[in-house]
């Protein structure tokens, strides 16, 4: 029998390998109970792909404030709500500009940035950890509307910040949830809210397959030529911005939020999946908000048939899954235990974010099982898990998902928000979870690319070795 000489060299090479390896893996050993030797480590190592992330969360809130401020807002001092125009008939009213006059500036900057963040929580914070960290989106949402002018143009100045941030940080990679298609919606009959939710109620999923069908040939196809033109204006202004270079990529997801009225939903969706199919850059399709919600949970296996449904119309397009982000004492414990297989198994999620709840499970084992040999990956976020749901250590089931092998990435979710980065999480991941050894840290790295959902084959290949030589760079600082 012949081998090839680059056959017998990896042969040759295997014992400098596997030393090479044990090597790492001893350093990471000897520094894993001190953060500030971790953070050093994990700030220079090579990250991949950040491939849970939300813009609008992501920007930092001193970003969204300074826009305000240079704007010159108005401000509630009772609030802190912030607006171009003031409520009528109130004298809780100040511009930006007073209060800096009055020397109250500083101030008001400190507190307004712990009501968009975590920042100092519980300091000031009149909500529990989940309420508070959702409700900072509504908070800075007409200042980041003001984050520069234009529409699609208002996003130029985050997505730099976000790309320089995550250049510094050693990050090569994001996928971020940026935001839903803007399309004006079909105007559909209230009463198919009525016979969407009886059959949901009904659990008649052939019924509600034939339901969509009759309503997705009742949208409007201008919502095509709506969301083509979504997709054109996206990708102008991300050349124009020039985010793509050789130490940095960035793709989008698009999504619906679920705690609409289903009608809404199916639309929004539509327009997503019509916006994923014409243009490269957006990669997939998501869905948002509170997973507790009243609204949410009424109607989670409506939106799973939705996710069903636009697969068969549009199978090229990749979707992942916010699921299982519920702990006990969330909700009622019987509804922990079927929306992660729900997104596996009926929607069909090529990966879920968060995946919690996971042990509260019907069939967690099965699960598992499954969605390892599906190669359906889970996207971990420890500070916001900790945050949020107050999950962390082992009731985290983080070692769970290593033990039956699901693919796993690693990710931040919003970290402007939670006042994190994704050295932060590799950190977090190091301490709190001592079985993860480095080779098995360098594999979760590659994962976030291999996982990502770029369809680009010389670009995901690109990637890769552009991970490789800089895993090979940062290992010989390490080990010299």
């Amino acid at each position: 029998m012949r081998y090839g000489l680059s056959f017998l060299l990896c042969i040759l090479l295997l014992p400098l390998v596997a030393q090479h390896d044990s090597l790492l893996n001893a350093y990471l050993a000897s520094i894993r109970d001190n953060p500030a030797e971790l953070t050093a480590f994990f700030q220079q190592m090579p990250k991949g792909g950040d491939l849970h992330h939300h813009y609008s969360g992501s920007i930092y809130a001193e970003s969204y404030l300074q826009a305000a401020i240079d704007s010159n807002f108005w401000v509630n001092m009772v609030t802190l709500e912030v607006s171009t125009t003031p409520a009528p008939k109130t004298s809780d009213w100040e511009r930006f500009s007073t209060l800096e006059k009055q020397g109250l500036l500083d101030l008001y900057r400190e507190k307004i940035l712990r009501s968009w963040s975590v920042k100092d929580y519980p300091f000031q914070a009149d909500l529990p950890p989940d309420q508070h960290f959702f409700a900072t989106f509504g908070r800075f949402s007409e200042a980041k509307s003001d984050f520069g002018p234009g529409s699609l143009s208002s996003f130029a100045a985050g997505l730099l910040e976000l790309k320089h941030r995550a250049v510094l940080e050693n990050v090569q990679y994001i996928e971020t949830m940026f935001t839903g298609v803007r399309c004006p919606e079909a105007v559909l009959p209230n009463r198919y809210n009525g016979i969407l939710e009886n059959l949901q109620q009904q659990k008649k999923s052939d019924a509600l397959q034939d339901t969509l069908a009759i309503l997705y040939n009742k949208i409007d196809v201008s919502s095509n030529a709506c969301a083509a033109a979504y997709a054109g204006l996206l990708e102008s202004l991300h050349d124009s911005l020039q985010i793509d270079d050789d130490h940095f990529t960035l793709r989008y997801q698009t999504f619906a939020v679920r705690t609409v009225p289903p009608v809404q939903v199916f639309t929004r969706l539509v327009a997503c999946f019509m916006a994923a199919e014409a243009s490269p850059l957006i990669v997939g399709v998501n869905i948002v908000a509170p997973e507790n919600d009243p609204v949410s949970m009424r109607d989670y296996w409506l939106h799973m048939e939705m996710f069903r449904f636009l697969h068969h119309l549009f199978p090229n397009v990749k979707y992942a899954m916010h699921a299982g982000e519920l702990t006990l004492g969330m909700v009622p414990p019987e509804e922990l235990s079927w929306h992660i297989s729900e997104a596996v198994f009926r929607a069909g999620a090529r990966r879920i974010g968060h995946g919690v709840d996971l042990a509260y499970e019907t069939n967690p084992y099965a699960l598992l099982d499954s969605m390892r040999q599906r190669g359906v990956a889970i996207e971990i976020n420890l500070s916001s898990n900790e945050f949020i749901l107050g999950v962390k250590d082992g009731r985290h089931p983080i070692s769970l998902y290593r033990r039956f092998d699901v693919p796993m990435v690693i990710s931040t979710d919003d970290a402007g928000v939670l006042r994190s980065n994704l050295t932060e999480q590799y950190v977090l991941l190091a301490t709190r979870y001592p079985e993860f050894s480095y080779t098995e840290i360098r594999e979760l790295v590659f994962n976030s690319v291999h996982y990502s959902f770029v369809e680009d084959n010389a670009l995901k290949a690109s990637l890769l070795a552009r991970l490789e030589a800089q895993f090979g760079a940062f290992e010989e600082r390490v080990l010299r």
